[in-house]
């Protein structure tokens, strides 16, 4: 008989939905599916934050309310990435819009 797959999470996750994870660790954000962590950013780097999670959104992975309710930012924020990522892509994130330097 099959047995169900469940998905275990490390310790002190705060869920996003019932397959991504989010926890902070000495500075640094992880993002998990289950138990493996896929991607992660320092707890400051605002243009990651904005992009991984708007691509989770894109990809189905989890609604923009899932994002709004999990970190706490506005809808019409999260609405503003969506839109950004889908007109110019990943790349619009890390660059300034008044001139072509990339932010860190």
């Amino acid at each position: 008989m099959p047995q169900t797959r469940l998905p275990f999470f490390p310790e002190n996750i705060k869920l996003i939905n019932i397959h991504i994870g989010v926890v902070k660790k000495n500075g640094t954000v992880f993002y998990f599916n289950g138990a493996m962590p896929v991607f992660q950013h320092s707890e400051e780097d605002y243009a990651s934050f904005r992009l991984f999670t708007t691509q989770l959104v894109v990809n189905g992975n989890a609604k923009q309310s899932e994002i709004v309710r999990a970190f706490g930012v506005s809808s019409s924020s999260v609405k503003r990435w969506v839109k950004k990522y889908r007109e110019k892509g990943p790349a619009a994130f890390f660059y300034r819009s008044n001139n072509a330097n990339l932010v860190y």
